[in-house]
Parts: structure tokens; sequence; C-alpha cells
């Protein structure tokens, strides 16, 4: 059913869990699942510290997806990452709207009403924008 997933993961527990949902849905048709990881370098405090080595840059962004890495190497399942820059929300609904994926798989940050109301937030975004089936995972 789910052939392409895309898992939008930023290393939290939140976007762990949703690796484990992805890896539900892929197993029964050995489906591929591309990996996807934003990077907003204007709040990044770490990467604004390094931005001039780009070595190390990567090693901070691939570090912070290694749970989910491992995740997905233990249920043997094909999988790519994909690293680019930009705000979230914006960054996940145009990389999600350009290929032609089964489903967009993400966590959920959990925040309370007023906390969305004021700063929104990356799966409502992707909720009212994305094109494919989206599963948010709590």
């Amino acid at each position: 059913m789910y052939n392409k997933i895309l898992l939008a993961s930023d290393g939290s527990a939140h976007a762990e869990r949703a690796a484990k949902a992805a890896i539900n849905l892929a197993l029964p048709e050995k489906s591929s699942v591309t990996v996807l990881y934003v990077w907003d370098s204007s709040k990044s405090k770490k990467e604004i510290a390094v931005r001039n080595d780009a070595d190390t840059l990567q090693e901070i962004r691939e570090s912070r997806l290694a749970g989910t890495v491992q995740i997905l190497e233990r249920a043997g399942l094909s999988y790519s990452i994909e690293l680019t820059e930009g705000e979230p929300g914006p960054a996940i609904v145009s990389f999600a709207n350009a290929r032609d994926f089964d489903i967009l798989v993400m966590g959920s940050r959990g925040l309370n009403a007023f906390q969305e109301m004021v700063l929104g937030s990356v799966s409502h975004k992707a909720i009212k924008r994305v094109s494919c089936p989206i599963l948010i995972v709590k």
C-alpha cells in the first residue's frame, strides 16, 4: 500500500516513535523510507558556532539522526537520508510535494493550545499543505 514513505525526523524521541510507525507501514511491502532532516541554521546555536566547518556541520546533523537510523537498520529496511536547510514546516511540505511519496510520517511535539497558537507547529503546517496522506505520531 505504501511503497515510498517519507519520514520527517529531527532526531527527537517523538521522531524515533514516528520511525517505528514508519517501519510498521514499510515492512509488509518492503517499502523504501526516505528520512528527511531539516535544519534551521539561524536557530541552531551549535551549528552557528561551527558554520564555516562543513565536515563538523555534517557530523552534527548526522549524529542527530543516529537513533532514527539505528531503528531503521535494526528493522532491515531500505532507507536513504536527505538533509536540507530551511524552516522545518515549509521545507518538509516542499520536499514532500516535489516528490511522489505515498505517505508522510512525522512526530508531534505535543505543544499545548497556547504554544501552538503562538508558535504554530511543524505537524500542523504539514497537515494543511502536504498533498499526500500524513501519519502524525505522538
